[in-house]
C-alpha cells in the first residue's frame, strides 16, 4: 500500500502534513495500567457464530506455565454465569488465552472476564450471530490504524456508539515499519521495524496496550481479515516490497508473522488439516446475509506488475479461495452477499490509461482484470443478485458501482455490485493536493469526470463507515473524525450510498440510517470487578438501590441518589430510545452507604431517555424525559 500512495503523492504533487507529537498524552494512552494487572492487554472476543464466539485476554507473568480461569455469563455483575472453564497457556504462545466457547444462543449479548490467582480481568461484552429470519444488521467498518500516524479518534466514537453487532477490520490492523520510517506522530515498540516473531509480537503487543483499541475490543467482537502491513508492505505470496535484504527468508517472516497474529488476535484458528496460514472464512446472520472474508494478500497473490508478461492470467485470490467462494455463491441462501476485502475492486481509470496502469498502481484488482472478470462471471453465473464488497488499504473513502464491459454509467445497468471503500482510521492520504488539479475538490471532480461508476469519493478525511443492512437495502455511512493529532471527541455524518434489493448499483441516501430494533446493551465496565467471596450481604437484604432521579424531566443535570451494600465501582450511562450510548460518566470507587451523584448532560434535544446506574455490576434502570 505504501507503494502506491507514494506513486499518487508523486503524480498529484502531494504534501503530508507531520502531525506534533504529544509525550503525554502518548504515554497516558498507552502504557500499562496497574489497575489491569496481570491482564494488562485488556480483552477482546471475535468470529461470532450463532452458537459460538472467540473469547481472548493476555496474561502477564513471570510463570512458566499459567492456568488462567474463564467464565461468560449474561450480565456484567457476573452472577448468571454459562459457561466456563481453564485455559493452559506459556511461553510458546506469548501466554495469550484464546477460549472458542461454544453452546451460546444465538443473537445474544454475553460478558466475559478472565482470573489468575485471584485477579480478574476487566470484564468484555461479545454477541453471537443470529439465526432464522432476520430483519436488520449494523457493523462498523475500519481499516488502516497507523499509530505513528496518530490518535485512534475513531475508535473511540465507534465505543461510544453502541448500536452494531460487531466490527470489521478489513487489515492493517497495525504496520511493521520502524520509527519515523512512515509517521513520526507517535514512536513503536520495537522502535526497528518487525521482522520476525518476537518484533511481532512486541508490536501486537504495542498496539493493544492503546486505550482507544482496548475499549473498542472489551465491547464488540472483531471480525478482521489481514493486509499487507501485518506482514511486510505490498506482500504477495512469495515476497513483499518491504522484505529487503538482510531481513531473512521471507517465507520465515511470513510464518512467524502469522503465527503471531493467529496468538493476539480473536480469530479462530485455522483447520491444521487444511492449511495452518488460510484466514479467508465465512459468517452467516440469518437469512440475510453472508459475509464472506476474503484473502488478498497471503493466500493466492501473484506479485504485482502490470509488465509481467503473465499479468493477464494472474491471481489474487488463488483457485482454492476463488472455488471456496464460487461454492458459496451458488449455494448460499442468504439474501446479501457481502465480501470483506483489502484493495479496491473498481477499476481507477485517468485517461488515457487505466490509473494503476499509468502510475504503477499495480496492488489493486486492476492488476489482476482475468481474476475480477472471473468473478463478476461467477455472480452472474449464479444468479447473485445482492453483492456488497468493502475495501480498505487505500486510505480515503469511495462508493463504486462494479463496472462490468456493458455498464452504462448513467442507469447503473451492467454492473455486478457496489463496492464501499472504507478510510483510514489514521494512515495517511491524499491530505494536501496541488499540481494535477489544484485541489482535492477538483482533483475528485476529475475522477468522477473520468469514472462514471463512482459515486462517492472523498480523499483527506478519517474515520469510519456504518453498514447497516435490511431486506430493502445495504447502506453505508460515512463518519470522519476532526483530527488526529490529538485526542478529540468530535465527530461528523459525511455521506451515505445505499444499494437497494436486486438493483445491483448505488444511489444516494438522504441521511444516515438508524437501527430498526434496539441495540440496547450495558456496555462492559472500565475497571475489573473485586473478587466476589460472599453472598452475605445480599442474603441479607442489604442491596444496592437507586433510590431517586430527580429532576424529572429534567434540562441539562440529573441527580441520583442511591445505596451501596459494599464499597464498588459506580458508572452512569444515557441510552437513547434506540439502545445507543449517548454519554458515560464513571465515578470510580464508591464507599457502601446512601450516596448523592450527579449527571450533567448538555446539547441533548428533548425527549424521552434510558438512564442506567451500574453499581459495582449490577444495573438499574429509569425512564428519564429531557425538557
Amino acid at each position: 500500500m505504501k507503494k502506491l500512495l507514494c506513486c499518487l503523492f508523486s503524480i498529484l504533487f502531494l504534501s503530508s502534513v507531520l502531525l506534533a507529537q504529544h509525550p503525554n498524552q502518548d504515554a497516558n494512552r498507552s502504557a500499562a495500567r496497574a489497575s489491569l494487572a496481570p491482564f494488562y492487554h485488556g480483552v477482546a472476543s471475535g468470529d461470532p457464530l450463532a452458537e459460538r464466539v472467540i473469547i481472548w485476554t493476555r496474561l502477564t507473568t513471570t510463570d512458566t506455565v499459567a492456568a488462567v480461569s474463564w467464565r461468560m455469563a449474561t450480565d456484567t455483575s457476573m452472577l448468571s454465569v454459562v459457561d466456563s472453564g481453564v485455559y493452559v497457556t506459556n511461553g510458546n504462545r506469548d501466554f495469550t488465552v484464546k477460549v472458542d466457547v461454544v453452546g451460546l444462543q444465538p443473537n445474544t449479548y454475553y460478558y466475559y472476564e478472565f482470573e489468575y490467582q485471584g485477579k480478574l480481568s476487566v470484564r468484555g461484552r461479545t454477541k453471537t450471530a443470529a439465526v432464522g429470519d432476520l430483519d436488520s444488521l449494523r457493523f462498523a467498518v475500519v481499516s488502516c490504524a497507523s499509530y505513528a500516524h496518530g490518535y485512534f479518534n475513531a475508535y473511540d466514537r465507534i465505543t461510544e456508539r453502541n448500536d452494531v453487532s460487531a466490527v470489521i477490520h478489513l487489515g492493517d490492523y497495525y504496520y511493521e515499519y520502524g520509527d519515523g520510517e512512515y509517521g513520526s506522530a507517535r514512536t513503536y515498540q520495537p522502535s526497528t521495524e518487525a521482522v520476525n516473531l518476537s518484533d511481532y509480537r512486541m508490536r501486537l503487543s504495542h498496539y493493544r496496550l492503546d486505550q482507544s483499541l482496548m475499549r473498542l475490543h472489551q465491547q464488540y467482537p472483531f471480525i478482521c481479515i489481514w493486509d499487507d502491513h501485518e506482514t511486510a508492505n505490498d506482500s504477495w505470496v512469495n515476497g513483499a516490497d518491504n522484505h529487503n535484504n538482510g531481513e531473512g527468508n521471507w517465507f520465515d517472516r511470513k510464518a512467524e508473522a502469522i503465527r503471531a497474529y493467529f496468538e493476539w488476535m480473536p480469530v479462530r484458528m485455522p483447520d491444521p488439516a487444511q492449511d495452518t496460514q488460510r484466514i479467508y472464512r465465512n459468517f452467516r446472520y440469518g437469512d440475510l446475509v453472508e459475509l464472506n472474508m476474503l484473502d488478498t494478500r497471503l493466500q493466492g497473490r501473484q506479485q504485482q506488475g502490470f509488465s509481467n508478461t503473465n499479468a493477464v492470467n494472474r491471481t489474487l485470490l488463488g483457485q482454492p479461495q476463488f472455488a471456496w467462494l464460487n461454492h458459496i455463491l451458488d449455494t448460499s441462501t442468504a439474501q446479501w452477499q457481502v465480501l470483506g476485502q483489502q484493495v479496491m475492486m473498481a477499476p481507477l481509470d485517468v485517461n488515457p490509461l487505466p490509473f494503476g496502469q499509468q502510475y504503477g498502481n499495480d496492488d489493486q484488482w486492476d492488476a489482476y482484470a482475468r481474476e475480477r472478470t472471473n468473478l463478476y462471471d461467477s455472480i452472474f453465473a449464479n444468479n447473485v443478485q445482492n453483492v456488497v464488497v468493502l475495501t480498505g488499504d487505500i486510505h480515503t473513502s469511495w462508493a463504486n458501482d462494479l463496472p462490468t464491459s456493458s455498464y452504462n454509467g448513467t442507469t447503473g445497468s451492467g454492473s455486478a455490485g457496489v463496492e464501499f471503500v472504507v478510510t483510514s482510521v489514521t494512515s495517511p492520504s491524499l491530505d494536501i493536493i496541488a499540481g494535477l488539479s489544484g485541489s482535492a475538490s477538483s482533483a475528485q471532480s476529475l475522477l468522477y469526470r473520468e469514472n462514471d461508476h463512482m459515486k462517492y469519493i472523498e480523499l483527506t478525511k478519517k474515520g469510519y463507515y456504518i453498514l447497516d443492512i435490511n431486506k430493502q437495502r445495504t447502506q453505508a455511512d460515512w463518519y470522519y473524525v476532526d483530527r488526529i493529532d490529538q485526542l478529540s471527541p468530535n465527530e461528523s455524518w459525511a455521506a451515505s450510498w445505499k444499494t437497494d434489493d436486486l438493483s445491483r448499483k448505488l444511489s444516494p441516501a438522504p441521511s444516515a440510517a438508524i437501527p430498526s430494533s434496539s441495540q440496547m446493551a450495558i456496555p462492559a465496565p472500565l475497571l475489573p470487578r473485586e473478587r466476589i467471596t460472599s453472598t452475605a450481604n445480599l442474603a441479607s437484604g442489604n442491596q444496592n438501590v437507586l433510590l431517586s432521579v430527580y429532576p424529572n424531566p429534567f434540562d441539562n443535570q440529573i441527580i441520583m441518589q442511591y445505596t451501596i451494600a459494599k464499597a464498588g465501582d459506580v458508572s452512569l450511562h444515557l441510552f437513547d430510545m434506540m439502545g445507543r450510548n449517548l454519554t458515560s460518566k464513571s465515578l470510580g470507587l464508591v464507599d457502601a452507604g446512601i450516596q448523592r451523584a450527579e449527571f450533567s448532560i448538555q446539547n441533548l434535544p428533548a425527549g424521552n431517555y434510558v438512564l442506567i446506574v451500574d453499581i459495582d455490576g449490577v444495573q438499574q434502570k429509569r425512564l428519564v424525559t429531557k425538557l
